[in-house]
């Protein structure tokens, strides 16, 4: 039927970093990609706070060092060699005990030439925080990487532990300068424009739920996410904790947080909504916002797939137009003439399974199949 699995789907990114790159994965599946960023990296290479924890650490090596994010280690060392501080870094943290928070971080430590004491394998802080704190930490000094947002959890913990902590803010996550496009996508969410949204940060799930708040729109967008399906995908489970947070019941994640294992997901969740409509004697797929039709190929619009979709439900039984309003329209204030409309709109482009739109005089409407 399509070129790609999510052929037919349109899918919301909520991502500022890499978002180019994901929604090339995504058109590569076939689907349709609405940009909403709901946040914005801020790095900090100038910031004072980061080069005086530097020097600190040249001065006063830590025993640990947590590394969390691989793009925070990379944009450390980076600053750090515009500083001119980039050698004798390295040095101070070569005999630093290193723990990872999974193969990113392992990877941009190693690829620094350092050596990788510990990773945590489920690439959450609880279980880098477990490494740290089965060891002797009265009087060590721990650097934690900081992943875009304060650990405040984390850093009491070691600092109960005896461990004297220096946190390492290299860079933060903020609000979009511009936050409309995040609130055309919340209003699509909210409208049943689109089947999914993707986050890669836990800061976005709750960006764009403070957006929506600012606009009145944050209940409505939860409804959307856990009474109307559209999917949450999420990169890994400390974004997913993000979702939670949220108050998304079900986010979709993989085992492993992964840019491309996310978008498998979604793909393998989202084929699972292809379903096949006996229509006047005709077989018609539906995927997403796509009906194929014999070879013909025909692009809906999403009040035309939910107005099939609830015809579908009952074959051969009578739709009021106000109960078709409320279902599809989601409103009982719409105009009950837009049934109408909508119904002598599809029949035409639907060719011979159009037929199986069936007006009932002063009844409704009903699917033959």
């Amino acid at each position: 039927m399509s070129n790609g699995p999510l052929d037919g789907f349109v899918v919301g990114v909520t991502a500022d970093r890499r978002a180019s790159e994901q929604a090339e994965l995504l058109r590569r599946r076939g689907a349709e990609v609405l940009l909403g960023p709901a946040i914005a990296t801020a790095y900090l290479a100038s910031d004072d706070a980061l080069r005086g924890a530097t020097v600190d650490l040249i001065e006063r090596p830590p025993e640990y060092l947590a590394a969390t994010t691989g793009i925070g280690v990379r944009a450390w060392f980076e600053a750090a060699q515009v500083w001119g501080f980039g050698d004798p870094l390295l040095d101070a943290l070569a005999s630093s005990r290193i723990v990872a928070r999974g193969p990113k971080a392992a990877g941009a430590i190693q690829a620094a030439g350092l050596g990788v004491w510990r990773s945590a394998a489920n690439e959450q802080m609880d279980q880098l925080l477990a490494h740290l704190l089965a060891e002797d930490l009265r009087g060590a000094k721990v650097a934690i990487q900081l992943y875009g947002m304060p650990a405040p959890g984390v850093v009491d913990a070691l600092s109960a532990a005896g461990a004297r902590v220096s946190e390492i803010p290299v860079y933060g996550w903020r609000f979009p300068d511009d936050p409309a496009p995040a609130l055309r996508l919340v209003q699509a969410a909210i409208d049943g424009r689109i089947h999914a949204v993707t986050f890669t940060a836990a800061p976005a799930v709750t960006n764009l739920f403070a957006l929506a708040a600012g606009a009145g729109l944050d209940q409505p967008l939860r409804d959307a996410f856990n009474k109307t399906g559209v999917v949450a995908a999420c990169v890994g489970p400390v974004c997913a904790r993000g979702a939670f947070e949220a108050g998304i019941e079900a986010p979709l994640v993989p085992d492993v947080g992964r840019l491309g294992l996310m978008v498998r997901a979604l793909s393998e969740r989202l084929a699972g909504d292809r379903r096949t409509v006996p229509m006047a004697g005709v077989d018609v797929v539906l995927q997403g916002l796509l009906a194929l039709v014999g070879e013909e190929r025909v692009r809906l619009n999403c009040r035309e797939r939910a107005l099939l979709d609830t015809l579908a439900t009952r074959p051969g039984s009578v739709f009021s137009r106000p109960v078709l309003v409320r279902e599809v329209w989601r409103s009982t204030g719409a105009d009950p003439h837009a049934v109408e409309v909508a119904i002598a709109r599809l029949r035409p482009r639907l060719g011979p399974a159009g037929a199986a739109l069936v007006a009932v005089p002063g009844r409704g409407y009903r699917l033959e199949p």
